[in-house]
C-alpha cells in the first residue's frame, strides 16, 4: 500500500497494488509547494510515514508537540483559542527519503515535523491552508491510521 498526495488537487489517493483503494479532500500548505525549513509550504517527493502517533485517542483529541492534551475539540475551545493551530485526532509523521530533496539540511521533513493530521471541522478541506501539513477530516485521519504502518510510502508531487 502506498499514498499519493496531489498538491494541485488537493487531493489523497490510497493505492494497492496499483489499485485505487480510495480517495479524500485535503488541506496542504498555504504558501504552496516547498521544501525549505521555516517555508510553511508542503515538502514534494517521496516520504515514508515514520510515526504513527494517536492510536486510542478519541476523535477530536488536541495533540500539542505530538502529545495528547487531554482536550477534545469543540466550537467552544475553538472560540477561546482563536488563532491556534489545531493537530487533532492522529498524526502520521512524515520523513523525506531524498536525500537533499526532502531528508537532510535545511530541507528535512521529518526535522520540520510535517504531519498528515486532523483539522476541525471548521477547516476548509479540498484548499491549501495549512503552515506545510497535511491536514484531513478526524474522519478521515482515523480510517487511514487504521490502514498504514511506519514504513508506509508517501508521494506528494504537485
Amino acid at each position: 500500500m502506498h499514498l499519493e498526495i496531489d498538491l494541485r488537487r488537493q487531493r489523497l489517493m490510497i493505492w494497492d497494488q496499483g489499485r485505487s483503494l480510495g480517495e479524500m479532500a485535503v488541506s496542504t500548505g498555504a504558501n504552496g509547494a516547498g521544501e525549505i525549513n521555516g517555508s510553511g509550504a508542503t515538502p514534494r517527493g517521496h516520504h515514508i510515514i515514520r510515526a504513527c502517533i494517536g492510536r486510542g485517542q478519541p476523535e477530536g483529541a488536541v495533540f500539542r508537540g505530538r502529545r495528547p492534551t487531554g482536550e477534545v475539540w469543540t466550537p467552544e475551545l475553538h472560540r477561546r483559542n482563536p488563532g491556534r493551530d489545531w493537530i487533532l485526532t492522529r498524526i502520521l509523521w512524515l520523513s523525506g527519503t531524498e536525500r537533499g530533496r526532502n531528508r537532510l539540511g535545511c530541507v528535512d521533513t521529518f526535522r520540520r515535523y510535517i504531519y498528515l493530521h486532523g483539522t476541525p471541522p471548521t477547516t476548509r478541506l479540498g484548499v491549501a491552508g495549512s503552515k506545510g501539513c497535511v491536514r484531513l477530516g478526524n474522519a478521515d485521519i482515523g480510517r487511514l491510521f487504521e490502514q498504514v504502518s511506519p514504513g508506509t510510502e508517501v508521494h506528494l508531487h504537485d
